[in-house]
């Protein structure tokens, strides 16, 4: 994958063709991407790529997201990436809590090349797939704050030691879930900054099993 900086490029030479030839600056950049000069440069300098702002500005502009994330070409995708598409919830995100996960949610259509209905389960389980986003660090180095993650709502039986999307007293949580002796779970966050819960498996309501995301696959 392209790192943030190649993505920019490419970006600039897109609204650069677009508005005939005009030189494209990085302020142009982030008015596009819906952020400030300020984020986009600590972004920048971050290597972090804001995801979720990519994806909104590809299904508007109506572009290939592989193209702009790693480099394929997009005549190659033709036949893959108008047949799959999956529900994504911009609005709604995980790990710090948001919110509950509900159907009535505002859903956008996030379109996936062939090889990626094929990790995250096929064609034939597209149907049980939803992708949301990440925000905090709770997680880390396993998901990032900005990630887009996949979740496959018919996967809530608990697979020790499995991240999963679940919701506690209405907060909507993405951490590991490790099964005790008892009736009880750890709710483990990867980052050894934050504490791992015990709770009883009746107080929490298992959305689905997180299976992929963007730019990485574990």
């Amino acid at each position: 994958m392209l790192d943030f900086s190649e993505i920019i490029e490419k970006l600039k030479d897109l609204l650069s063709q677009q508005k005939q030839g005009k030189k494209i600056f990085d302020k142009d950049i982030a008015t596009a991407l819906n952020l400030t000069s300020v984020n986009l440069a600590t972004l920048k300098k971050r290597n972090s790529i804001p995801y979720s702002n990519i994806l909104d500005f590809c299904a508007l502009k109506k572009i290939s997201i592989n193209w702009l994330l790693y480099n394929q070409d997009p005549s190659s995708l033709i036949q893959t990436t108008d047949k799959y598409w999956i529900r994504y919830y911009p609005h709604i995100n995980v790990s710090a809590g948001g919110g509950a996960f509900e159907n009535n949610q505002e859903a956008n259509w996030l379109q996936l090349p062939e090889y990626m209905i094929q990790i995250i389960g096929g064609s034939s389980n597209i149907k049980n797939i939803e992708a949301i986003n990440v925000i905090g660090d709770s997680m880390e180095p396993t998901l990032h704050d900005g990630n887009i993650i996949f979740i496959d709502r018919s996967k809530q039986e608990i697979i020790n030691n499995s991240i999963y999307a679940f919701l506690e007293n209405d907060n909507l949580y993405v951490k590991r879930i490790q099964k005790n002796k008892d009736n009880t779970l750890f709710i483990v966050s990867d980052n050894s900054y934050y504490n791992t819960r015990i709770i009883e498996k009746q107080y929490i309501k298992i959305i689905g099993k997180v299976i992929s995301l963007i730019g990485r696959v574990y």
